[in-house]
């Protein structure tokens, strides 16, 4: 590889450009002098060991140097785009804490589920632990909270504020669009494998999301923490006229064992082909994968009644 491929000009060049550059410095000098010297701040460089946390900070503007599982952020997450600079520190169950150290970051962004490792990585950078989960059944309403909040500690006010309005904007567009549709009340599920479901209710931000769009949520029992429970593909029997819909990737072997299952096959929604598999959103996300999952649903739903 030679110099003008490192970006280094050939010693001939150099020497002409430092004699003409002598004399512009030479006459520049006094108005230098006469200016004080002043650089930016540089922005703090921010290891985001929680995903929802990661895609609030990409929409940001403020790209993470860290995250955790990054090798499978194309898989369950898509988009926003991880920055490909971002290094990966390894599944949150083995965080590769020499990693972390080495790239020494400014601070460190985890959630309660890492709150046990907090007093570790304390030791390595400021570390702040904000939760997109509540017990307030509005995770929307909450994920806007975080989404200031980073927006305040990144230095990025104007750019959190802009977002929650885009968003805002986007959210009434979609609902719009909803609005104009003949659609069934909607069952979202996850698989776990061919006999059971993680169904979302009431707490989750997928049923915010519904809610947000003026649709209904077919699953109104109550659910965990997390918005879900898992059941077995039996109970949906009790569900009536709605529309399925789950998301890539589904677990391997799944779906053929579920043509074969003489309980499946008997359930409205497989019976008349009222179900949907959509592209990977992030079930703990934030309100870019809130966003995306209405977007993609409401696309599938136009898609279906033309």
């Amino acid at each position: 590889m030679g110099n003008a491929d490192l970006g280094i000009a050939a010693p001939d060049k150099c020497l002409r450009t430092v004699d003409l550059g002598r004399r512009a410095l030479l006459l520049a000098t006094p108005a230098l002098l006469a200016r004080p010297v002043w650089s930016a701040p540089a922005e703090p460089r921010v290891a985001a060991l929680d995903w929802a946390l990661t895609e609030t900070m990409i929409v940001l503007g403020h790209d993470p140097i860290a995250v955790v599982a990054a090798a499978d952020w194309p898989r369950f997450v898509v988009e926003p785009a991880l920055p490909a600079t971002t290094a990966d520190l390894g599944l949150q169950q083995e965080i590769n804490f020499e990693l972390l150290a080495y790239l020494s970051p400014d601070l460190v962004l985890i959630s309660p589920f890492l709150q046990r490792l907090a007093p570790q990585i304390e030791l390595i950078a400021e570390t702040v632990n904000l939760s997109i989960y509540e017990d307030t059944g509005s995770p929307l309403a909450l994920r806007e909270t975080v989404t200031r909040d980073l927006g305040v500690r990144l230095g990025r006010d104007a750019e959190a504020s802009r977002f929650l309005s885009e968003t805002a904007a986007d959210f009434d567009a979609l609902a719009a669009r909803a609005a104009s549709l003949q659609h069934r009340p909607i069952l979202v599920v996850t698989f776990v494998d061919s006999r059971h479901v993680r169904v979302y209710g009431p707490a989750s931000l997928f049923h915010n999301v519904l809610s947000r769009l003026g649709m209904q949520n077919a699953w109104t029992r109550e659910v965990g923490y997390f918005g879900f429970d898992m059941v077995g593909i039996e109970e949906l029997a009790t569900i009536g006229d709605a529309h399925l819909v789950t998301f890539d990737p589904v677990p391997a072997g799944v779906l053929p064992r579920l043509a074969e299952s003489p309980i499946w096959s008997q359930l409205d929604f497989a019976r008349f082909d009222r179900i949907s598999i959509l592209p990977p959103v992030l079930m703990f996300g934030a309100l870019p994968s809130a966003l995306r999952f209405g977007r993609l649903l409401i696309d599938e739903l136009e898609s279906r009644s033309t």
